[in-house]
């Protein structure tokens, strides 16, 4: 009498228990581990590693895509012979993203075109492929939201959520002018996250005249010190990326 196939009731199992990879390879795993005389063990461990990998691929996807980096800018696209010696040897010491475990900050900053952006982006997209959770928004858009948040009575719950990022990427520091309320929501957030999460910022602008967002001296002071008391200065002293291009074309 021959041998139920157990096929099907595998299928339905693993199915029941949530393990797609599982249950769309067992069957070639079966035919490559009776070829190669595995042991039962060794099967299992091989479906079991395939399942796992499966999982931390659809979650990096997912946090990639909650991300909101552009996946162009990416580490393979930046140009690092325009980028000075030393900040390539900051970035890629920063790729291990331990500075995120420790709620470290990261300042870059440089003229427009000098590829902050996507010095960041690269960065953002490497710490969410290590599992980390990140968010980009640019410095007028997050102001917004949280002024509109601020109006609705609901600003703590947004700063809350705002938390649940690791990492919190925050481009264009400096080209909006901010009214005071705006000013207030702004150091808010960073107040809030401070020694808490970390925050990635780009500016144009130097410290010496971050006054011009901030407005008062004593809320200038105040920003800056809880943003550098445990950072990362970048500094891009570069030729605008832009320029560059444009001058090539004509």
């Amino acid at each position: 009498m021959a041998t139920p196939d157990p096929g099907p009731a595998l299928g339905r199992c693993l199915q029941e228990l949530h393990l797609p990879a599982m249950q769309a390879q067992y069957a070639a795993v079966a035919r490559q581990a009776a070829a190669e005389a595995w042991a039962y063990p060794s099967y299992l461990l091989e479906l079991a590693e395939r399942e796992v990998q499966q999982r931390r691929q659809n979650r990096i996807e997912r946090l990639l895509r909650a991300s909101k980096l552009p996946l162009e800018k990416s580490g393979p696209a930046l140009d690092l012979k325009r980028l000075p010696a030393k900040v390539v040897q900051q970035l890629r010491g920063l790729l291990s993203g331990e500075f995120v475990g420790r709620r470290e900050n990261v300042l870059v900053f440089g003229p427009p075109g000098a590829g902050k952006t996507h010095c960041l982006c690269a960065l953002g997209q490497e710490l969410v492929r290590a599992g980390r959770r990140v968010l980009l928004t640019t410095c007028s858009l997050l102001v917004q939201e949280l002024l509109a948040t601020k109006r609705d009575l609901t600003l703590k719950g947004a700063l809350k959520r705002l938390g649940q990022w690791e990492a919190l990427l925050i481009d264009d520091l400096g080209y909006v002018q901010q009214s005071r309320e705006e000013i207030e929501v702004l150091f808010t957030l960073l107040a809030e996250r401070y020694e808490r999460g970390s925050v990635l910022v780009t500016s144009n602008l130097p410290f010496s005249k971050w006054a011009q967002i901030f407005k008062d001296p004593m809320t200038t002071a105040a920003a800056i010190d809880r943003l550098v008391h445990h950072c990362v200065i970048v500094e891009l002293n570069v030729p605008s990326y832009r320029a560059e291009a444009a001058k090539r074309a004509r």
